[in-house]
C-alpha cells in the first residue's frame, strides 16, 4: 500500500508546502493553504482511479455503445420534473437549502416510497436512527423496507454498500445526509472542512458511478445562500438542486441550477403540511391568490421557469421620500436591474421617481431573474405612482432595452395561452410576440416601446 503523506496547497497560486503556515511563501496571501493527500506517483491508488473502474482506452465517439438508460421515477412528479424526468442510475444529485427548509423530509419521503420496489439506503450523519424513525412515523410513511445506516466515515459507508452487494442486495438508491458530516480517514482535518468535503465527495461519486447507484447528497448552505464547501463540489456532481422558501411559510420551491440530464432552471413547487411535503400541480393558482378588491401597484406577469410558464403577481409601492436619499428595494427581483429600469422610465417615459421611495415584491416568495418581468415592473410602479388600478384580467410581459424599446421574449404564445387558462382576457406584450391570429377570449395589445406601453395603460 502506498504511503500516504500530507501536503498543503495554496488555493490562490497552487504552490505546494510540506507543512501548514498562515501565509503562502510564493504569493504572500494569508489563510490560503489547504490540506491535501500526496501519494507516490507509482502507487495504484483507488483515489486516482477512473469512474468506469476499468482501464481507459482511446476510442471513437461512434464506437461508444449507447444504452437507453431507464430513469427511476421518484413518485413525486414535481421532483421528477426538476430532475429532467426522474433519477438516472449512477448519477449524483446535490441538494442544498437553508436549515429546516425540508431537505431531509423530502428525501425521506422519496426513499420510503422507492424502497417498496428498489434497494434503498438512507445514510445519516446528523440524526440518530430513532429520530429518523420518529419522523417517518409522524409523516405516516411506510419504511419497513428502507435501509438505515448511521455513519460519518466514508470508507465505512462504501464498505457497507460493498457488503450488501456480496449479499445480493446492492443499494440502487442512496442518500448521504449530509456531506458536511462525512470524513475520510486519509485526512487529519475535522469533518466539514474544505479538504474533507472534497475528498469524501470524490470517493462517493466514484463509487456511485462504478456501481450504477443513484446518489442524493445533502449539502449545507452559507449565510448568503450558496452551498458550503469548495466550489469544486458543484462541478463533481451531475445535478445541483436548491430548496428555497421561508421557514415560517407554507410553500417550498425546488430549483435546478445544474443538470447534466435535463433542463436547468426547472422549478418544482411543494406545500409543507403535517404529513410532509405535498406537490403543487398548479403553482400559478397559488401565486395569484389576490384580493377581491383591486389596488394600485399590482400587476400580473408571465415568467418562464424551466419548461413551463408561471403566472406571478408583482406589487409596487411608491411613496414620497422622507430622507436624504430615495430607497430602492426589490424582493424577488434584481435590484440593479430595477435601478436601470427607473432610469429608462425617466429618460424615455418622462416619469421621474428620483424623490420617491420604491418598493417591489413578488408575491409568494418566488425569485424572478428573467428579463421578461421588466415591463410588468415599470407598469406596476407607474400604477402605484398615479394611484391607477390595473384590471385584474390583465397580464403583462416584455423586456425593456436602454433605448426604451420593448424586446420580444421566448415562448410568447405559450405564455399567453397559460394566461387564458387562468381566465385572463387582456394582455400587453411586445409587438414581436403578438400572435398573427386571434386567440379566443384574449385581447392582445402589442407595443414596441415604453411610450406605447404607457399609452395603452392609460386607456385601460
Amino acid at each position: 500500500m502506498a504511503k500516504t503523506k500530507i501536503q498543503y496547497v495554496c488555493n490562490q497560486c497552487g504552490a505546494v508546502s510540506p507543512k501548514w503556515g498562515g501565509q503562502c511563501g510564493d504569493c504572500g496571501e494569508w489563510n490560503c493553504l489547504v490540506e491535501q493527500i500526496n501519494t507516490d506517483k507509482d502507487a495504484k491508488s483507488g483515489r486516482f482511479a477512473g469512474y468506469s473502474g476499468t482501464a481507459s482506452r482511446l476510442q471513437k465517439l461512434s464506437e461508444v455503445k449507447h444504452e437507453n438508460t431507464k430513469r427511476i421515477a421518484t413518485s413525486l412528479t414535481e421532483l421528477d420534473r426538476v430532475l429532467g424526468g426522474g433519477l438516472v442510475p449512477g448519477s449524483v444529485v446535490l441538494l442544498g437549502g437553508d436549515p429546516g427548509i425540508g431537505k431531509s423530509t423530502i428525501l425521506l419521503q422519496v426513499m420510503c416510497r422507492l424502497s417498496e420496489t428498489l434497494n434503498a439506503v438512507y445514510v445519516t450523519g446528523e440524526e440518530s436512527a430513532q429520530q429518523i424513525s420518529m419522523r417517518a412515523k409522524r409523516l405516516g410513511l411506510n419504511g419497513d423496507k428502507l435501509g438505515l445506516f448511521t455513519e460519518t466515515k466514508v470508507e465505512t459507508i462504501i464498505g457497507m454498500a460493498q457488503m450488501e452487494e456480496k449479499n445480493g442486495a446492492q443499494p440502487q438508491v442512496m442518500v448521504i445526509d449530509s456531506i458536511q458530516t462525512i470524513y475520510t480517514e486519509q485526512l487529519q482535518s475535522a469533518p466539514g472542512g474544505v479538504a474533507q468535503v472534497r475528498e469524501s465527495t470524490a470517493q462517493l461519486v466514484r463509487f456511485a458511478k462504478q456501481k450504477g447507484i443513484a446518489l442524493f447528497v445533502v449539502g449545507h448552505v452559507t449565510k448568503d445562500g450558496s452551498l458550503a464547501g469548495p466550489r469544486v463540489l458543484e462541478h463533481m456532481v451531475d445535478a445541483v438542486l436548491y430548496f428555497e422558501g421561508e421557514r415560517d411559510g407554507r410553500y417550498r420551491i425546488l430549483r435546478a441550477v445544474k443538470n447534466r440530464f435535463g433542463a436547468v432552471n426547472e422549478l418544482g413547487v411543494f406545500a409543507m403540511t403535517e404529513e410532509g411535503l405535498k406537490e403543487v400541480q398548479n403553482p400559478s393558482a397559488i401565486f395569484l391568490s389576490r384580493y377581491q378588491q383591486a389596488s394600485p401597484g399590482s400587476a400580473v406577469m408571465v415568467t418562464w421557469e424551466g419548461s413551463r410558464p408561471l403566472l406571478v403577481e408583482v406589487q409596487a409601492l411608491v411613496d414620497e421620500c422622507h430622507g436624504s436619499q430615495a430607497r430602492r428595494v426589490a424582493v424577488g427581483l434584481d435590484q440593479n436591474r430595477l435601478a436601470m429600469l427607473l432610469a429608462v422610465l425617466s429618460r424615455h417615459g418622462g416619469i421621474f421617481c428620483h424623490d420617491q421611495d420604491i418598493f417591489l415584491n413578488v408575491v409568494g416568495g418566488v425569485k424572478v431573474m428573467e428579463t421578461s418581468a421588466d415591463l410588468a415592473q415599470l407598469l406596476a410602479i407607474v400604477s402605484s405612482l398615479r394611484s391607477q388600478v390595473l384590471p385584474q384580467d390583465l397580464i403583462i410581459f416584455g423586456e425593456i432595452g436602454l433605448a426604451g424599446e420593448i424586446r420580444p421574449v421566448p415562448n410568447g404564445q405559450e405564455r399567453i395561452k397559460e394566461a387564458v387558462k387562468h381566465g385572463f382576457t387582456r394582455a400587453i406584450v411586445p409587438k414581436a410576440n403578438q400572435p398573427k391570429g386571434e386567440i379566443k377570449g384574449m385581447v392582445i395589445k402589442g407595443v414596441s416601446n415604453l411610450q406605447e406601453a404607457l399609452i395603452e395603460m392609460g386607456e385601460l
